[in-house]
Parts: C-alpha cells; structure tokens; sequence
C-alpha cells in the first residue's frame, strides 16, 4: 500500500533540508519570511483603504520595510486604529524576524572572518614556493629563500601545517627579523588531505618542499604528501619540482617510485653523514658546504655560453676572473664535476660553476694570465697514513658515518667508539668494514674523568654526536656541548694538532658552540635546510651535491699548497688553477692558516677567490680542489 505524505509532513521535510544548508538555509528562509511579511501587511492596509493618506503599494511596502528595520518608526505614525495595529504586527515580526536575520548575517561573518583567520582561505599566487609541514628547518628555509629572491618581483613563500596560523606566523616573526621583499604566507591545514592542498595552488607554484616530522617514523607521512600531490588529477600534467625529505635509507626506493620524474629525494641521515665524515677528516671542510650551500656568498648555478661551445673544459677554467668551473650539465645527461680536462663543451652543454650570483657568470676576456709557472710544483709527495678517530656519542647516523670513514681511509685505521649505553641504542654493531678498526666502550661522555682517561693525544681527529635518539633537541645539544667544552680544554692542554666536528640540532645551540672556541666546524640539520633550499631553486643540483658528497667521483678536498705552488711569493690564483689542472683537479680556493682562529674571516677560507689577486701562501695553508681522491 502506497503511502502519503501530508502536506505538513512535505514542509517540515523541505524546512528540514534547507537547513541541513547551514548558515545560508537560515538567511534564505527569513529573508523570504521578511518579504513576505512587508508584502502581506502592506496588501492589507491597501485593500483596506486604512492608510492615512493616498500611498500606493510601493510607497506603503517602503514604509512597512522602515518599522521592520527601525520600530522606533512606527512612533510617528498616524491614522485609525486598525492601521496602528497593522503598523505594530509589521514592527513586532521585524524585531523578531528581521532582527533574527541580522544577527545570523553578523554570526555568518564573523565565522567568516574567523575562518581566514585560520587560514583556510585559497593562495592566490603564482611562482611561489609551497613548504608543507613545520619543523625547525622552517625557519632557515624562509631565511635562505628571503635572500635568494632579493632580485625577484613580489616573490611570495606559502607554508602549510597542521597547526594555527596565527601561531605559525608568531614563531616566524620571533625568529626571523626581515623577510625583506618575501611575502610569508600561512595556512591551516593537514597537507595529507588532498582538499586542503587544494588551497594551496600547487599547480601554479614553483616548487614544493616537503618537511620530515619530527617523530619517530616520518617517512610514511612525507610519502602520503607525495601520494596526495602526484596523484591529484588536476596536476597530471604539471611539471613539478617537487623536494621531499626521508629519513630512512629503506624508504628512499618508495619515494622514487611515489616521486617518479617529479620529485628529488634528499636522505637526511645518509647527506649529514656524509658530511660530518668528510669534515671529520679535513678541518675547514664543513666552512666550504657552508659557502656553497647558504645564499650568503657564493653558489653553484647552471649556465649556458655559447663561447664555450667546441672548447675543453680545461680552457673553460681560465676564462673566468670571478666564477669557478667546476663541471658539465649535457642537455639531456647528468651532471658531471670534473671532468677530464680535455672534454668538449658541445652545442646546448651548460657550464656548472661556483659564482657570486647567476649574472656575475660573464667572461673575463683575459688572454694574459700572468701564470707564475716556476712556481708551480709537481715534485711533491704526500704520505698518506692510517689514521686513528675517536667517536663521542651516538645516534642512528653513527653506523653510516662509520661506513662512510671506511671508504676514505687507509687499511689499518682505527676508531674508538664511546658512548653512553644507558641513554642510547649502543650495541656495537658489526658493519663488515675494510679499513677501519672499531673498539667500542661503554662510559658517560660529560663526564670529564673518563674523557681524561681516553688518552686524546693518541688520536687525530675527534667525532662528537649528540644523543637524539633518546634526549630531546635541547637536552642532547647541552650534552654535546659539554663534552666539547671539555674536549677541547683537554686538547689545548695537550697541544696537539686534531680536527674536531660536533654535531648539533639546533642552530642556536651551534651557534654558542662556535662562539666558545674556534675551528670547531659543528654538521647540523641547518645543512638538510639549506640543501632543500637549494634544490627547490633548481633541481639539477641535486646531482650535483649527490656526487659531492658520494666517496666515488670527485670530491671537495683541502690539500697541502705545496702539492701545487712555492710558499712565501706572491702568486695569483690562475697559477694555482694551473698546477690543479695539470693534476686533473680544479681549485676553488683556499684556506690560510693563520687565519683559522678568526671567525669573522671564515676562519681562513676562501672559495671562489678572483683569480688576478696575488696571495702569499705559507706552507701549512691548504688549496680546496675538487678531486677524485
């Protein structure tokens, strides 16, 4: 049997659904009430023929519409008494109405207002950069980013998290003074919902970083953001440049296989491990990473000169006065540092150089270089060693330092690993290592007895890690940062010669260690930053600092100035690049000894020096080379 609704239960039902509409079901229905009410009133008073004077409809529905909005209106009002009356409903269903109306208007705004607040309003730009997550990496992002769009027009960063906006911006405001010309815009919202990245505007950004966070398993988060980007119909065709950060070696072949052509992979544990090995080994290194990965000085940029093409790369060393070559970006290939000398640049190759800013990239026109060519040494030898490295602390990326020290180092090395047992995962793992000799102990590190009784002077270079996998940010900086006041109060007692690298995770804490004492080169996350940073500018270089960092290839190495040039004349830096050149190297720099206590000079070094000034080296300053060993 078919049933049928009353026509009470069809308009309760459609009272119903317009407002399941929220908000804007309310305004419609007292809205038509409103006119409703005016319009009825105003037909009765007509057809009643009670209006004082000879109104029309229009003129009474304006009066009626009057004592709805303002009932101190109907005060003057004049007539017979069942005008007045008329009159008084018309004012009593306004106050109640009417009122009604605009105080949902007023709620309605307010919400709305409230909601921008949040930030959940769309990002109207183009040519942006998107950073979705927060970390503290955000903030040397933001710095780097404000410094390397000085020269570009109304350049804009959007950061979304899931946290509030008004927050977000505080935090940014406390820790970074200027901006400069960068527009910091923030907005609420979890950047693993593909309706909140909706507001973001992605396609029509410039790049995209995105943050690790800060917990205990971050990858699966940053690979769902990838998830949500990659898959997003609307992007399918949009070239992306895309920087994500893994933590986990074993999560990098799922985010390529997520990231496709779209996305450059930066592994955080495997680049500060690599890192911190390098400099653990050549003191001034980590001043060099500084230098070319900051926006502060000099930078690697990509260019194309058609006076190159059909000449070696050799040839293309000596004609530039302010910008070092360093190697070749084909059209379609990879890019490649150092390359044989006698390779040619060819149609649409692209230089890769160390330079100031991409448009001090311009030829000098030099043909007299004025090479001191009797200054140039080719009979040095150098001794190449076993060395011995004691290791304080420990953490995840301990293993993969260790490995990384292997591949650099001469059979019969040894490493003395001590670490507190208590407060980290310390289990002296095997690593099936060549060259490298491990003995692990068990022992506080802070505390000043046991440092002492670690006999220091039988070692070269000295590793301080902090205890993250356990402590807070904070609580393992202090930690470092006590066992390095105390190491390197031994170590002057001691007199000897030792490189020593800590590492630490907050910037500021870095920056009271360098404050300390000096040449104490300290690899923090601040490097992940400024490496995100940087690829998010142009993606090509991530090959670049892959191969930088990676034991095979060519890398950055400090040598002794007498494998090149004489001490003690004057000599300008082509002859230097000379001599490199004969090696298959390519000098970038150098760093002078008596320099190296003297924080506000970089401690002594130099990259990308102009090539014509004269420099009188002593013999323990160092050339920084890019070189395969």
């Amino acid at each position: 049997m078919q049933h049928r609704f009353s026509f009470r239960d069809k308009l309760s039902y459609a009272f119903d659904s317009m407002m399941s509409k929220g908000t804007s079901g309310l305004i419609i229905w007292l809205g038509v009430l409103s006119i409703i009410l005016i319009v009825v009133f105003s037909i009765v008073v007509l057809v009643t023929k009670t209006a004082p004077g000879d109104e029309g409809f229009i003129e009474m529905t304006w009066m009626s519409l009057m004592r709805t909005l303002d009932p101190g209106t109907m005060g003057g009002d004049e007539g017979g008494a069942f005008f007045l009356l008329v009159m008084l409903c018309v004012t009593l269903g306004g106050i109640f109405i009417i009122s009604a109306l605009i105080g949902i208007v007023t709620t309605s705004l307010e919400a709305r207002l409230e909601s921008l607040r949040k930030g959940r309003s769309r990002v109207v730009e183009q040519g942006h950069t998107i950073v979705l997550g927060w970390t503290a990496q955000v903030f040397t992002i933001i710095s780097e980013l404000t410094i390397a769009n000085e020269n570009q027009k109304s350049p804009c960063i959007a950061i979304m998290a899931d946290m509030d906006k008004v927050e977000m911006e505080d935090e940014i405001r406390s820790k970074i003074s200027s901006t400069k010309n960068t527009r910091i815009v923030c907005r609420t919202g979890n950047p693993v919902e593909p309706s909140d990245l909706e507001i973001m505007s992605l396609a029509m950004s410039k790049s995209i970083i995105i943050l690790s966070p800060e917990n205990d398993n971050p990858d699966p988060e940053v690979i769902k953001i990838m998830l949500a980007i990659i898959n997003n119909p609307r992007l399918k065709s949009v070239d992306m440049n895309i920087v994500a950060l893994i933590r986990d070696p074993g999560n990098v072949e799922v985010a390529h296989i997520v990231g496709r052509d779209k996305a450059e992979i930066v592994l955080a544990g495997d680049i500060v491990a690599r890192m911190t090995a390098q400099t653990c080994l050549q003191s001034g290194l980590s001043i060099v990473y500084q230098e070319l990965l900051d926006y502060g000085g000099d930078e690697i940029y990509f260019h194309t000169e058609r006076e190159l093409y059909g000449k070696t790369f050799r040839e293309a060393i000596f004609m530039y006065e302010t910008s070092s070559v360093i190697g070749i970006k084909s059209e379609e290939g990879q890019p490649v540092l150092n390359p044989p000398m006698d390779t040619i640049i060819n149609e649409g190759d692209r230089i890769i150089a160390v330079s100031e800013d991409d448009d001090t990239l311009v030829l000098s026109g030099r043909e007299n270089l004025k090479i001191d060519r009797e200054a140039i040494r080719r009979d040095f030898k150098e001794m190449k060693s076993p060395a011995r490295i004691i290791m304080l602390g420990w953490n995840w990326r301990a293993p993969i330092i260790i490995r990384e020290l292997d591949h650099y180092l001469q059979p019969g090395s040894f490493m003395k690993v001590v670490a507190d047992g208590a407060i980290c995962d310390f289990n002296g793992e095997d690593l099936d290592l060549q060259n490298l000799e491990l003995e692990y102990t068990t022992a506080i590190t802070t505390d000043r007895r046991v440092l002492e009784g670690l006999k220091i002077e039988n070692f070269d270079h000295i590793i301080i890690l902090c205890y993250t996998d356990s402590l807070g940010a904070q609580e393992a900086d202090a930690a470092t940062l006590m066992t390095l006041l105390h190491i390197r109060d031994i170590t002057e007692k001691l007199g000897g010669d030792y490189t020593l690298v800590s590492e630490m995770k907050d910037i500021r804490n870095r920056n009271l260690a360098e404050i300390t004492g000096a040449d104490d080169y300290i690899v923090s996350d601040q490097m992940l930053s400024l490496l995100l940073t940087q690829i998010s500018e142009n993606r090509h270089l991530s090959g670049v600092f892959w191969d930088l960092f990676d034991p095979d290839g060519s890398e950055i190495y400090l040598k002794p100035v007498q494998r090149y040039v004489s001490t003690g004349v004057p000599l300008n830096f082509y002859t230097v690049a000379e001599s490199a050149a004969s090696r298959g190297e390519v000098a970038i720099g150098y760093r002078l000894s008596q320099l190296k206590d003297d924080a506000e000079r970089f401690y002594g070094v130099v990259v990308n020096p102009k090539k014509h000034r004269k420099v009188t080296f002593s013999k323990n300053d160092t050339i920084i080379v890019l070189a395969e060993d």
